[in-house]
Parts: C-alpha cells; sequence; structure tokens
C-alpha cells in the first residue's frame, strides 16, 4: 500500500444566507499520496490567507470568478513548502505561493506555483504587502486614482491590508491622506505608525461632521473598500472629477442593505459632478506584477511602507477567524498557520 499523509481541510458544508456561521463549514480528513502523481506535487501549508472576497465565492450566481460547490474546499492563497515532487520545475524545500485554500497538506499542479525567496523578505508577506493585497492597493490608486500631488485621498477600511498600503502609496504621491477605519487603536495606528495626515473612527457619533471637517477642500480620491453608509456619507463631499477605484463592498457581502451607489441621487452625482467611479479585480492588471514587485518591494525596504500582519494559529480557528473578518473584528493582513 502507498505511503500517505493525512491532509486536513475546510470545506463549505452549505451555502451561507447573511453572515456565515459555523454550521456552513465542515472539517475534514483526506490521505494523500506521500509521492504525487506526475506533474503534481504535495505540499505543507505554512499559511493561508483569509480575505472578504471569499464571501462572494460562497454565494451561487455569476460573478467575476465560479462560485464555490458546496463540498469544496474554502479557496485562497497560500504560502507552501514543497514535502515532495513529481515535477522538474520544484523540489522538496522550495517556497511557493499556491492558491490551495484551507488546508495543511495539499496535492497541487506545479503548472499553478510560483517560487518564492525567502532571502528576499518573510514569506508571508506574498500574501499581504507583496502579494495580493499590496498590488490590489498599487494597481486601483495608481490606474484607477491617478494620485497628483495636493489632492485629497480619502480610504475606507484604512487600517485593513488593502486600505493601509493604499494610503501609504497615496502619500508617496503628495497626497493629503484621511483613513477611515473602526475604533480608537486602528485610528491612532493609521495615524501614528502609517503616517496618514488624518484618521476617523467611523463609529463615533459625529463621523459625518468629523468627515466633512477634515475634508475642508472636497475629496479628490475615495478608494472604496467598504460600501454601505460609508459611502453615502463621503458621495456629497466628493469633487468635480474625482476618481472611486471601487475595490469591495465589505458592508454589503452578507446581504446587508444600505449604501446608494446605484440609487438616482447616486447617478446624478455621476453626472453632475463628472465622476469617475470603476470597480476593478486585480487580475486586471496582471501585466503589471513586476512594476508593482520593484515598486512595493523597494517602498517596503526603504520603510516608506509598513505594514501589519493577524496571523491565526490552527485549522481549526479559520472559521471564526473569517467570520470575525466579515465584522471588521482582524486588524491587518489575515493570516491563517495550521
Amino acid at each position: 500500500m502507498a505511503e500517505t499523509i493525512l491532509n486536513r481541510r475546510i470545506v463549505m458544508a452549505a451555502r451561507p444566507s447573511g453572515m456565515p456561521t459555523a454550521e456552513n463549514f465542515r472539517l475534514e480528513e483526506v490521505q494523500e499520496p506521500r509521492q504525487p502523481p506526475q506533474g503534481e506535487v504535495l505540499l505543507k501549508t505554512l499559511f493561508f490567507s483569509l480575505d472578504p472576497y471569499m464571501r462572494g465565492r460562497m454565494d451561487a450566481g455569476p460573478s467575476y470568478a465560479q462560485a464555490l460547490e458546496p463540498g469544496g474546499v474554502m479557496e485562497g492563497g497560500s504560502v507552501c513548502e514543497v514535502l515532495a515532487s513529481s515535477s522538474a520545475d520544484f523540489s522538496p524545500g522550495d517556497i511557493v505561493l499556491a492558491g490551495t485554500g484551507w488546508q495543511t497538506h495539499p496535492r497541487a499542479s506545479a503548472k499553478g506555483l510560483r517560487r518564492i525567496d525567502p532571502s528576499l523578505a518573510p514569506v508571508s508577506t506574498a500574501l499581504g504587502i507583496l502579494g495580493m493585497p499590496g498590488m490590489t492597493a498599487y494597481t486601483g490608486l495608481l490606474n484607477i486614482g491617478t494620485p497628483r500631488p495636493g489632492e485629497t485621498l480619502v480610504v475606507a477600511a484604512a487600517s485593513g491590508a488593502v486600505g493601509s498600503a493604499v494610503g501609504q502609496i497615496g502619500r508617496i504621491k503628495g497626497c493629503r491622506v484621511v483613513g477611515i477605519a473602526g475604533g480608537e487603536e486602528k485610528t491612532r495606528y493609521i495615524r501614528d505608525e502609517l503616517g496618514f495626515d488624518v484618521a476617523l473612527d467611523h463609529r463615533a457619533p459625529d463621523f459625518a461632521a468629523q468627515l466633512k471637517a477634515a475634508c475642508p477642500d472636497g475629496i479628490d480620491i475615495y478608494f472604496e473598500n467598504v460600501g454601505g453608509a460609508v459611502w453615502d456619507l463621503v458621495r456629497p463631499l466628493l469633487n468635480n472629477f474625482a476618481r472611486v477605484p471601487v475595490c469591495g463592498l465589505i458592508a454589503q457581502y452578507n446581504g446587508v442593505a444600505g449604501g446608494g451607489m446605484g440609487s438616482a441621487v447616486a447617478l446624478r452625482s455621476v453626472l453632475v459632478k463628472r465622476l469617475r467611479i470603476q470597480g476593478f479585480i486585480v487580475s486586471d492588471f496582471a501585466a503589471q506584477r513586476e512594476d508593482f514587485l520593484r515598486d512595493m518591494g523597494g517602498w517596503v525596504s526603504s520603510g516608506q511602507v509598513k505594514y501589519r500582519e493577524d496571523v491565526v494559529e490552527g485549522l481549526e480557528n479559520a472559521v471564526p477567524a473569517f467570520i470575525g473578518l466579515l465584522q471588521g473584528r482582524n486588524f491587518g493582513k489575515l493570516l491563517v498557520r495550521p
């Protein structure tokens, strides 16, 4: 009998209605062959990423990516060590970026892997500031936001993996940056540690007045990660020809009402103020990957861009951590070390 290794994985047991609960997930244990089939590798997961987009994958219906089916392994980026290889491209001990999701010892096709050099930066950064979230911030802000010196940039979810990078890039490009986050600890972090010009707590009872006071000359760029009530307060402050890169709408991922992005009033603002509102997916700008790695790698090395990671220990804790992410409880790029 061929030798095997235990792979623990979390699958979607059933589609959620509204906010996911523990009942929507199931922990499974399967045996994987220690010697993978030709063209495949056996991996040990060092970290996997938890991201808001994963909630959308749990729903049926058309989107920019295929929906996850019940029984399917929860998807996501991962950093793994190669344990065994039946591919000439990878050897045991290699560290790779994969898309194997919420698993401990997955098998994967060698074609979808990219080698990581651990000497350049901590390998976890390949899932954060030097990975998809960082590139999302970089490409969305520079291509759609087109920041110019002296402009006012407002960033929602500003302490998160994407928002924190957006604000710091905006500062590098000469913008005055206003960050919106939830709670005193997060607002203090983006102001004191990351160098945002203004940090606002969206939970404050006078948040609307604070936002207006923080943007006396209006808003030139609004990087949208949230939707909902924050968008409703930002929209009247947008200047003529303002740009709104729409990266995410986490406030509405669980079917919560609020936010009039498509209301008649909002559409009139688009017309009268000649607003540029553009949704995007990071893969739209895949050709800019080398530019991103060069620029962001340099900024991180020089200390111009800082990052924070929120690491959860244990595969069994991925589900509560993911639910907490959708409720804004994480602080920094959320990773699981299974």
